[in-house]
């Protein structure tokens, strides 16, 4: 399987991704295997639990997002990458599913990308859609929580250079840093939230 960029409104965004990121799509998936040295991931609720059920444990996962993006981005401008995944190589609105535009208010086409598998005869296509926010703790909430609520995947939070990625998931959130080293003092910083299996990072 191989990716392929259809459509680039944003040179300028492409240019700092591919300086940081050869080869990759922004896809935090693909991200997390091709950059394993400079991965961890951290769970969202006690007991690697995957999803909130009360209040309490809405504010614990909100908290941990935000100390870990705060650690990341504090005092910092960010871009804020949703998707929206369609049938057609044109983004066409009004949406099917409209999250990656009404979470991300703002956001404008980055670029369309799609995967080339051998014998598939229907496309999927990737819209990426960005924002540039200032971060604070917050700010991002609702984003987060419908990330944490299985409503929107394929989110991406990054610095102006796209060197370092936040990507929450349903369940907790990965984050690929510029070293090795970043990688290790941001995961003593919260050695707490870690996945109880080593091999789970």
């Amino acid at each position: 399987m191989t990716w392929r960029c259809v459509l680039d409104e944003c040179p300028e965004l492409s240019e700092r991704w591919q300086a940081n990121w050869p080869d990759c799509p922004p896809d935090g998936s693909e991200l997390r295997w091709l950059y394993a040295s400079r991965w961890v991931r951290f769970h969202s609720l006690p007991e690697s639990k995957r999803y909130a059920d009360t209040p309490a444990e809405y504010d614990i996962l909100l908290h941990r997002h935000n100390t870990v993006l705060s650690a990341l981005f504090n005092g910092q401008e960010v871009f804020v990458v949703t998707a929206a995944y369609t049938g057609e190589r044109e983004l066409v609105e009004p949406l099917k599913y409209p999250e990656p535009l009404t979470l991300n208010p703002g956001a404008r086409l980055w670029m369309t990308v799609t995967e080339d598998e051998e014998g598939e005869e229907f496309s999927i296509y990737s819209h990426m859609l960005v924002t540039r926010r200032s971060w604070r703790p917050g700010v991002l909430d609702p984003l987060l929580r419908a990330v944490a609520d299985d409503v929107i995947a394929g989110v991406l939070i990054t610095d102006m250079r796209m060197s370092r990625i936040y990507h929450p998931y349903d369940g907790g959130a990965d984050c690929i840093l510029e070293s090795t080293a970043e990688r290790d003092r941001l995961e003593v910083s919260c050695e707490d939230w870690l996945p109880a299996r080593p091999a789970g990072r």
